[in-house]
């Protein structure tokens, strides 16, 4: 494996030159809005895992309202007998992966903290995704499904749920609505990163590593492995469809812009040999990002980053915020 992109020197100057749509932040305003409107009077449910067989943990399994109202899956995991209104990180998943089992789950309820596990539409088994018919032929994956019209784009509705987990959240009596944390990596990094643009001061920080989803034309132009390259096999594939009303639809969707919206504290990650999220599109949305920043560079990491290293500093990170479970 090789260093994948321009030197750390270049990196720190990196800017995309991409323009944010002058209607960005109307346009999520807006869909959160109707997000919102079409959720009222539909309380999250959390059902007991009673055979969870967890000393230490307790298992919800979780319906919350996201786009259009419709039921979205997670797991709420709490430390037992813990006092107080807890802090709470809500987490969003990889590429192509759902909330998984539980058991999978088990760090941050071990440090202390209510952890919100969000189901992916369409990606994982537990949350359906409806199929945008008035789309033209996708590629496999998610990443062009809906990519002709801004508002039936996929990620629009996924990225909404994700600012709905957080209201959710927000709401339960276990959690201290002040320190809720949005967390990923990969895909669930550039979630974090618009659930912390959309959602505003109702995040309290954010946990972005190695994050997908930004500056989408340098991924699709670099990336040697994962999901940008299905960008390339699409307009290969659909050569009457101007290259450039894709990218003007995934600006809608670009992490570097809703870093730019963002005000909570960010710690980042990046892997400088990472082929999937190439650095230079990791950095075009941390160099954007408006409020406090901090990024930790794996100089021989790939698309793992810092794996348990990373997720050690975090811990730490948080605890100097204020935002630990002692907190």
């Amino acid at each position: 494996m090789a260093l994948t992109d321009m030197s750390l020197a270049e990196l720190v100057r990196y800017d995309s030159g991409v323009t944010r749509p002058a209607d960005f932040a109307a346009f999520w305003s807006d869909t959160l809005e109707q997000a919102r409107t079409a959720g009222a009077g539909r309380p999250a449910e959390y059902r007991p895992v009673a055979d969870a067989r967890l000393a230490t943990v307790d298992v919800f399994d979780v319906r919350f309202p996201g786009w259009g109202g419709e039921p979205v899956a997670a797991w709420l995991l709490l430390p037992r007998n813990a006092s107080g209104p807890l802090p709470a990180v809500v987490s969003y998943q990889g590429y192509s992966q759902g909330r998984g089992l539980y058991l999978e789950q088990l760090l941050w309820s071990a440090a202390g903290y209510a952890h919100l596990v969000v189901d992916s539409r369409g990606q994982g088994h537990d949350t359906p995704d409806r199929d945008p018919s008035s789309a033209p032929q996708w590629v496999r994956g998610f990443l062009t499904r809906g990519i002709a019209d801004r508002d039936e784009y996929y990620y629009r509705r996924l990225m909404t749920d994700c600012v709905r987990a957080v209201d959710a959240v927000r709401e339960h009596p276990a959690v201290d609505p002040a320190r809720v944390v949005v967390a990923g990596g990969s895909q669930g990094g550039g979630l974090a990163l618009a659930a912390a643009g959309v959602a505003g001061d109702a995040v309290a920080a954010a946990l972005v590593d190695v994050p997908f989803l930004c500056d989408y034309r340098r991924g699709a132009d670099t990336a040697s492995d994962g999901p940008y390259p299905e960008l390339v096999t699409y307009l290969g594939r659909h050569r009457r469809v101007e290259p450039a009303r894709v990218f003007d639809v995934l600006n809608y969707f670009d992490g570097q812009h809703f870093a730019a919206q963002a005000v909570a504290p960010a710690l980042f990650s990046v892997g400088l040999m990472d082929p999937v999220c190439p650095p230079a599109t990791v950095y075009a949305a941390y160099n954007r990002y408006a409020g406090e920043k901090e990024i930790t560079v794996w100089e021989f990491g790939d698309h793992g980053g810092g794996y348990a290293s990373q997720a050690e500093r975090q811990l730490a990170w948080l605890a100097d915020r204020g935002l630990g479970s002692k907190g």
